[in-house]
């Protein structure tokens, strides 16, 4: 892992983009910040670029400009300007899907660009570009084989992003010391969450506060305590970028709360109720256990479920056990994928309960929860990426 192959072919293109960039870390919430900040630089009237990893249905989706993603024939001629100008530098998918988005954009006249990190930060191809302001969402253990085993040596990785003199948000209540020291050492405008700005829920939705002013806002349409966290990150970035990019802050209200995103607590059907989250680690498996057990339905939570074998099984079956009545286990067929047996040895008091059953794949795993659901039940589908982009085929919902 590192910068200077990436770096070498981002000079090669003469890739340096004059547009501010807004780059975004974190374990979990990336995407959806991104989404907010998106939504919020559109309504504004602003020509907006968006970088997003990894994508449901189509590649294109990672790669948006107004919200429209890539053509195919634009993708493909922004990943020969890559081809060529790699020479005999080797790159990685990431890289070069990385590289090939920016190029996009640098030809598509932007007010500004939005870019998810894939992994980490420090050494994520993303952070070749120079930010305007970088934020993290939250920290917390995930690719430890990568970004270290304690969410200090996360942090470390994480951090990376911020630069000196540069705004720098962090949305994670409990951030670790590696984030603070780090942004302090480099001299980064550091805002962090409930000492720079605060997020507290009102009878009929949220504010969002500094000392300096509060904004009421309406309920978001993404569900979850968390997302207030991640809803104030965006506003926090906006709020303090008006130089550059000047925003009526008394219109995001009506704007986050009709931002959606497939994948996050997504309601894809009813009668039963179809829920589809791509919940892949302990802390998003926490939280989504929050969502079931703040909505509660009148049956049963049929649960299906398929996981990578490299993620933290154990920890992600243990917050979702309480909250599911019934789960039907799937293989799931990427490479690094577990089966469902794998996911079995997890749940070994359900299994003599018969509260399980497995399927070779995440299609045949919920074409039989549908099945067997009442009305008044409700399913969830969960566990990877993959699991959830398996479930939207089967759907056949119409996603980016």
């Amino acid at each position: 892992m590192g910068l200077e192959r990436v770096s070498d072919v981002a000079l090669r293109m003469h890739l340096s983009p004059t547009f501010p960039i807004i780059s975004i870390a974190g374990t979990n919430g990336k995407g959806s910040t991104c989404a907010m900040l998106e939504s919020i630089y559109l309504a504004a009237g602003y020509r907006v670029g968006t970088y997003t990893s990894p994508h449901l249905q189509r590649y294109n989706e990672r790669v948006r400009v107004n919200h429209q993603a890539v053509s195919d024939e634009d993708l493909c001629t922004a990943f020969s300007a890559v081809e060529q100008a790699r020479g005999d530098i080797v790159l990685t998918y990431f890289e070069m899907g990385t590289l090939a988005a920016m190029w996009h954009f640098a030809q598509s006249n932007l007010d500004v660009a939005i870019l998810e990190v894939g992994m980490g930060g420090r050494l994520d191809a993303v952070n070749v570009f120079e930010p305007t302001c970088s934020i993290i969402t939250c920290v917390d253990l995930d690719h430890l084989e990568y970004l270290g085993d304690t969410r200090e040596k996360v942090g470390t990785e994480k951090a990376g992003i911020y630069r000196p003199y540069k705004l720098a948000i962090c949305g994670d209540v409990n951030p670790p010391d590696t984030v603070i020291n780090h942004a302090n050492a480099i001299g980064a405008n550091l805002r962090l969450i409930n000492r720079d700005f605060s997020v507290n829920q009102t009878s009929n939705g949220w504010q969002y506060q500094t000392n300096q002013h509060a904004l009421l806002l309406p309920p978001l349409a993404l569900q979850g305590d968390f997302q207030l966290n991640n809803a104030a990150c965006a506003i926090c970035a906006v709020e303090n970028l008006t130089n550059q990019l000047p925003v009526n802050l008394d219109s995001i209200g009506e704007t986050l709360k009709t931002v959606t995103l497939l994948g996050r607590f997504y309601l894809a059907s009813q009668n039963p109720d179809i829920i589809l989250d791509v919940a892949h680690n302990p802390q998003a498996a926490v939280s989504l256990a929050n969502n079931l057990k703040n909505s509660p339905c009148k049956g049963r939570t049929l649960g299906v479920f398929a996981m990578l074998a490299d993620k933290d099984i154990a920890q992600v079956v243990s917050a979702l056990l309480p909250h599911i009545s019934l789960w039907y286990l799937a293989d799931n067929h990427n490479i690094r994928g577990a089966k469902a047996q794998d996911l079995l040895t997890y749940l070994p008091l359900e299994a003599e309960n018969g509260l399980t059953k497995q399927f070779d794949s995440v299609a045949n795993a919920l074409r039989s929860a549908c099945i067997e659901a009442d009305k008044n039940d409700r399913i969830i589908v969960f566990g990877s990426f993959y699991t959830v982009a398996d479930a939207i085929d089967v759907l056949n919902i119409q996603g980016m």
